[in-house]
């Protein structure tokens, strides 16, 4: 039986069955999450986002050790792309970083975005609050590096690394993309490879170009050869002073209020849809709707107002004269 104590002592077996009932969205984890709460709230979270093959999982790795030399714990949430059947993570990114599962430590799960808008689910967010109520000082999410993720982990993380490689024409993608506002630490992995001089030089000047940050702080570019671990000692010291200026600055608790109050909206939303949508499916009108759109005698979209319109009080004209 689950129970809040075998977490709070770090049990990394506890902490991955309750992260698995959050993602089954089992009623038992969130009532763990309300006593786990009060104990969370001191770790160091990290986002690592950047375009797929950059090389962000063997960069997490080589992280890992220079922080395990700093004598961290570390967690890594590694959100991977949905199967569109089973719901699952399928990518795995896990299987680059098994050199650390042995370090009791050191603690890795891959989580699926479930389709979610910028790889980014609730999940991951509960996911959080367990391991830093776990006593992991550094939680490292990577994101898919798709769409909306790297604006989505921004909004989650203290500190958000974006990794380019040299030659895929990443610089000018982030400034088409508006990247260039979210990311506080920018990496050009694979320096090894030639024109990684040219990618940070161009990403330096872009951000010369990016209007002052309202935080003070001043985005840095690093080249990193994630394999041989070059330049990796430098980032993580980066990600570690970026920390301390926020802390300092008084930005973390800004950061941590602002986070806090996008995680009770999503889960306001959330539960409020649910319960809206329980309430829907258990009305005469919406199994008169489905009737009318299998004998074809209504579109779905008037059938869809219909049944809104009928449940809000409000009839045809009523909702038109409204809007």
């Amino acid at each position: 039986m689950l129970n809040a104590k075998d977490i709070l002592a770090g049990d990394q077996r506890a902490g991955a069955q309750v992260i698995r009932l959050i993602e089954d969205h089992d009623p038992a984890a969130f009532e763990l999450l309300k006593e786990l709460y009060p104990h969370s709230g001191t770790a160091f979270i990290i986002g690592i986002t950047g375009s797929p093959g950059v090389g962000k999982s063997t960069l997490i790795d080589a992280l890992i050790t220079e922080f395990r030399n700093l004598d961290k714990k570390v967690a890594v949430i590694a959100v991977d792309p949905s199967s569109p059947v089973s719901g699952g993570a399928i990518l795995g990114d896990r299987l680059r970083m098994q050199r650390h599962a042995a370090d009791e430590k050191v603690f890795i799960r891959s989580m699926a975005s479930r389709g979610q808008k910028g790889g980014l689910s609730r999940a991951t967010h509960d996911a959080v609050i367990v391991l830093d109520a776990m006593g992991y000082e550094m939680i490292i999410i990577e994101t898919v590096g798709a769409g909306q993720a790297e604006f989505d982990i921004a909004s989650l993380a203290h500190s958000t690394g974006i990794v380019s490689i040299p030659g895929a024409g990443d610089g000018i993608q982030a400034i088409k993309a508006g990247i260039l506002e979210t990311g506080d630490i920018f990496i050009v992995n694979k320096s090894e490879r030639p024109g990684a001089d040219a990618c940070a030089g161009e990403l330096e000047m872009m951000l010369g170009m990016r209007p002052p940050s309202s935080t003070g702080w001043a985005p840095r570019v690093l080249k990193t050869c994630a394999i041989d671990g070059t330049g990796v000692k430098d980032l993580a010291k980066v990600f570690l002073s970026h920390f301390d200026f926020m802390k300092k600055s008084g930005r973390l608790d800004v950061k941590k209020k602002e986070t806090e109050h996008l995680y009770f909206q999503s889960l306001l939303t959330q539960l409020a849809l649910e319960k809206i949508m329980q309430f829907i499916h258990r009305s005469p009108e919406f199994k008169q709707a489905l009737n009318n759109i299998e004998s074809r005698s209504m579109d779905p979209i008037s059938a869809a107002q219909k049944v809104v319109n009928c449940l809000c009080g409000l009839d045809t004209q009523d909702y038109k004269d409204r809007r």
